[in-house]
Order: structure tokens, then sequence, then C-alpha cells
């Protein structure tokens, strides 16, 4: 029976795959549109997020995934088969070996989830890895040498933070504080300071094209239509960059702190290396106007935004599915050792 090894970033906000041989073939929304009275799917990726907020009342566009985990299964399950069928076609006989990211913080019931769906997809063999390892390594970072190497990865349900050393994570949390709640914010402060009420699409596209959260970034304004919350009516508001820095200060606050602790957390000899090698972002999130500058001057060590950051968790999947230290990934002495060595 054939067999085929791919890797999949099961985000939040987007699903990519990578292919082994091939490279990275399919980056679409996490968004699925169904109708509810006949039950039939309608449209899976960017057809159904086109959708989002325009539906009519029989059809609903749902995002199965929240804070970077499965919440509703079968729609999950759905989603990653129509991926899979688009990236290495329909046949019975392939069945591919399926590497899948998963956040750092994820519970043993949640990577069942994980497992089960990619299973029910027709996956030959399950393989997750954790989130932050993926980026580190697509990002370029020799992980399995003894150094540190630290990784902030703003997807868009979870941002996972990590320190990582002999192929392991050595210190790590995962912030349940993301693209979404950096959308969800600006929602929030257009609707309290200008009784505008808005969608996720026109939040998500003023974070990349106006938002900053450095003093220093990005300047400028922009009109953003919505329905007013006193007439119901349409309306059109003037939105400046200044306004976002203040509407986005809240979830970033709480990602540099996190920050902060993986950092106070990491033994002397290898904080010593992060000083000298600095910080990398990978996510979407990486994105954000300004927040490389600030996440510096917080920290106090450089910090930089990875060259293709969006990719780089599926990438680090893809390098794994080809690498030699693949088996290291599974081998649980290998993270005793790791453990022992830095003291956890």
């Amino acid at each position: 029976m054939l067999a085929r090894d791919i890797g999949v970033d099961l985000g939040t906000a987007n699903v990519l795959i990578h292919v082994k041989g091939r490279g990275v073939v399919l980056n679409e929304p996490s968004v699925v549109a169904i109708d509810q009275v006949t039950k039939q799917v309608v449209a899976v990726g960017e057809e159904a997020r086109q959708m989002l907020g325009r539906t009519p009342g029989n059809i609903v566009a749902i995002r199965p995934l929240r804070d970077g985990v499965i919440a509703d299964f079968e729609v999950t399950e759905i989603m990653l088969r129509h991926f899979i069928r688009k990236t290495i076609g329909k046949s019975v006989m392939v069945r591919p070996r399926m590497m899948i990211c998963v956040p750092a913080g994820i519970t043993s019931v949640e990577q069942k989830a994980v497992r089960e769906a990619a299973e029910a997809c027709g996956a030959k063999h399950v393989d997750l890895i954790e989130e932050p390892k993926a980026a580190a390594i697509g990002a370029g970072l020799n992980i399995f040498e003894p150094s540190g190497n630290m990784v902030v990865d703003i997807g868009g349900g979870t941002t996972d933070i990590a320190v990582l050393s002999l192929g392991d994570v050595v210190t790590s949390t995962s912030l349940r504080v993301a693209g979404d709640k950096l959308d969800d914010a600006i929602v929030r402060y257009i609707k309290r300071q200008h009784n505008l009420l808005i969608g996720e699409r026109t939040a998500e596209e003023l974070k990349k094209e106006l938002a900053t959260v450095s003093p220093d970034g990005r300047s400028g304004q922009t009109d953003v239509r919505g329905r007013d919350m006193m007439s119901g009516l349409p309306k059109t508001v003037t939105v400046h960059a200044s306004e976002l820095r203040e509407a986005l200060q809240e979830p970033i606050d709480q990602i540099v702190a996190a920050t902060k602790g993986v950092l106070e957390r990491t033994p002397p000899e290898l904080a010593a290396d992060i000083y000298d090698k600095g910080v990398i972002l990978t996510g979407g999130g990486a994105l954000v106007d300004g927040l490389d500058k600030l996440m510096q001057e917080e920290l106090q060590v450089p910090v930089y935004v990875a060259e293709n950051p969006m990719q780089c968790v599926v990438l680090g999947t893809g390098k794994m599915l080809e690498s030699p230290f693949r088996q290291r990934l599974q081998s649980p002495v290998r993270h005793r050792n790791a453990r022992r060595l830095f003291g956890r």
C-alpha cells in the first residue's frame, strides 16, 4: 500500500500542509461553511472564510478550532479530510503518515482528539510535535546542540513560548492569548470608543494594515465601516493607528509578561546563550508592527522576526519528516536526559 509523509500545522486561523518532497502545498483558513437545514458542507477553507459574517440564516461558517485545540471534532475531521484529499488526492490506496503540530500546553485528552481526527481521515501513523519545537526548526535554529534557543510562536489561538536545547523543550509556557484575542481587543475597542460594531474580518484587516504596538511604529488612519450601536444603521468612522496601539496593549502585555516568565525560569547558561543569539518571533502574530522592537525593549535581549514567520511551524514539520533526528522526537530517554541536564 502506498504511503506519503505529510506535516500538518493544524492552526486555529489557518491549516498548512507540507508534503515530503514537494514542500508546502496548502495554506488555507480553518473555516467550514455548513447548511444547517441539509447538514451539507457548502465550502471549506478560503471560500468559507469569505462567508464569515455574510451568510444567510441557514448557512453557518464555523471555525472548528479554538485556542489551538479542537472545539468541534466532526467539523475538524471534515475540514482535514478535505485538505488532505486536495493535496494528495482521493485514492484509498494512499494512507499518509502524518506529523501534526499541537500547542505546548495541550492536555492528553486534546492530544487524543487530534490523533483520532487524523486517523479518521485515513492516516496510517500519527506523530505529534509541539508547536514551539517545530517553529524553532522551521526558523532555522539548530535545537539539537547543547545551546539555548528561544522562540515565541504567536499563532491564531495560542502563543507558545519555549527555550530549547539538545532537541527538547527546557522551559516553556502556552498562553491562550494570540491573534484571535488581538482581533477581539480591536472589536471591543471600536465598540466602546466609537459605538460601532465591526466583524472579525474587519478587525483582522485593521490589525494587519494599520495597527502598531510600538510608540515609534507606523502612523496613519483609515475609515472603518460597521453598524452603529445606537441607530442600528451602517456607519463610517475614522480610526488612527495610535488608537489601535491602545486597543492591543492588554493582550500584548500578557504575551510580554509570559515571555519574561519563561526567561526568568531559564537556567543561567542557557539564558546567556539567548542573550547572545536573541529571541525569534514566529507565527502570524510576529508580523504585528513594532512587536519586535517593543519586546526587545522589555526583555533587554535582541528580538528578531523569522524570515517566513507564518510558515515556520509547517516548515519545521517538513524538516523533521526528512531528518535523521525524527526518531529522537519521540524518544522518552532523550527527553529525560535533557531535563536532567537542565534541572527539570
